[in-house]
C-alpha cells in the first residue's frame, strides 16, 4: 500500500532533511512545495491536511534532493522576487538579492519622471533596468551584458513584466556603446576577490563566477567602470555602483580619482556600506 502524505507531514519531513544544510530550511520546504503545487505559501497554511498527489510528491522529493546538494532555491523554482515583482532566473545569471534593492532606492529620487537616458551595465537577469523602466516609463534605458545567455533571460523578464522602454545590447562594459551618453549609469559589477571564503558558501557557490569575481582584490571592474563612465555621462549625470561591504574607502577613492564629486556611500539593511554614488559635473 502506497503511503499518503499531507502537506503538513510532507513539509515536516522536508524540514528534517534540510535543517542541517540550510539556515532557512522551513522556508525552503514551503517555497519548493508551493512551486510544485503552483499555489501561494498561504495555501499550505490554510490546508495543512490536504493529501498530495503521488506525482507532485515525487517531483517535490526531487527538488528536496537537489536542495540537499546546496542548489539554490531560486534556480530550482526558476524565479526570485525583486522590488515586489517575480523575475525569471537561470544558472546563467546571479540570483537577485535584497541588497541590490538599495540601488533602486537611492537612484529613484534622482531620476526625473520625464525623458532621460539610463544605462545598466552588466544587467544579468535585468532586475535593475526593468525595475527602473517600470518605475520611470518615460525614461529610455539601455541594458548591457557580455553574456548573451544572461541577456536572453533579461529580455524574457522585460517581455513578461511589460518593460518596453529598454534596449538590450551585448557589450563588455562600454565596449559597444561608442559615443552614447546617459544621464544615469548604474551597475552591480563583480566585486568579490578570487579565493574569498564566501565563494564556497551558500548560493554563491552555484552562481556564475564571471558575475562575481574581479581582479585587483575585487576592484578591477569598478575601476574600469568609474574611469570610463565620464566619457558616457552627460553633465550633471550620476554614477551608482554596488560594491562589497569592506570596499567603501577604495571605491570612494576610485570615484574621486575619476573626477566625480558629491561622492556618497549608502548603507544597506544590514548596516553595511553597499552603494557608492557620484556626480559628474566637469568644470
Amino acid at each position: 500500500m502506497t503511503a499518503k502524505y499531507s502537506i503538513q507531514s510532507t513539509l515536516q519531513l522536508a524540514y528534517n532533511q534540510l535543517k542541517d544544510v540550510s539556515e532557512s530550511a522551513w522556508l525552503d520546504a514551503e517555497v519548493l512545495l508551493s512551486h510544485c503545487l503552483n499555489k501561494p505559501r498561504s495555501y499550505l497554511k490554510a490546508w495543512p491536511e490536504t493529501e498530495l498527489d503521488a506525482g507532485i510528491n515525487a517531483r517535490y522529493q526531487q527538488l528536496i534532493a537537489q536542495r540537499l546538494q546546496h542548489k539554490p532555491v531560486a534556480y530550482l523554482t526558476g524565479t526570485r522576487e525583486f522590488w515586489s515583482r517575480p523575475f525569471k532566473v537561470t544558472e546563467d545569471v546571479l540570483i537577485p538579492r535584497p541588497d541590490t534593492e538599495l540601488l533602486i532606492e537611492v537612484s529613484l529620487p534622482l531620476i526625473p519622471h520625464n525623458d532621460c537616458r539610463i544605462l545598466d551595465l552588466g544587467t544579468g537577469s535585468g532586475i535593475i533596468a526593468i525595475t527602473l523602466g517600470l518605475e520611470r516609463p518615460h525614461a529610455t534605458l539601455n541594458a548591457t551584458d557580455k553574456s548573451e545567455a544572461a541577456l536572453q533571460v533579461a529580455k524574457d523578464n522585460a517581455s513578461h513584466l511589460g518593460a518596453h522602454n529598454i534596449q538590450f545590447r551585448v557589450s563588455d562594459w562600454f565596449s559597444q556603446l561608442a559615443t552614447d551618453t546617459f544621464d544615469f549609469i548604474l551597475s552591480n559589477p563583480p566585486y568579490i576577490k578570487a579565493g574569498d571564503q564566501h565563494l564556497s558558501q551558500g548560493d554563491v557557490q552555484h552562481e556564475p563566477k564571471t558575475a562575481l569575481i574581479a581582479a585587483q582584490q575585487g576592484l578591477a571592474d569598478i575601476l574600469a567602470i568609474a574611469h570610463q563612465a565620464p566619457r558616457h555621462l552627460n553633465a550633471g549625470g550620476h554614477l551608482l555602483i554596488e560594491h562589497g561591504f569592506d570596499q567603501q574607502a577604495d571605491v570612494q577613492h576610485i570615484f574621486s580619482e575619476a573626477g566625480f564629486s558629491a561622492i556618497q556611500t549608502h548603507i544597506d539593511l544590514a548596516g553595511n556600506p553597499r552603494i557608492t554614488s557620484g556626480l559628474w559635473n566637469p568644470s
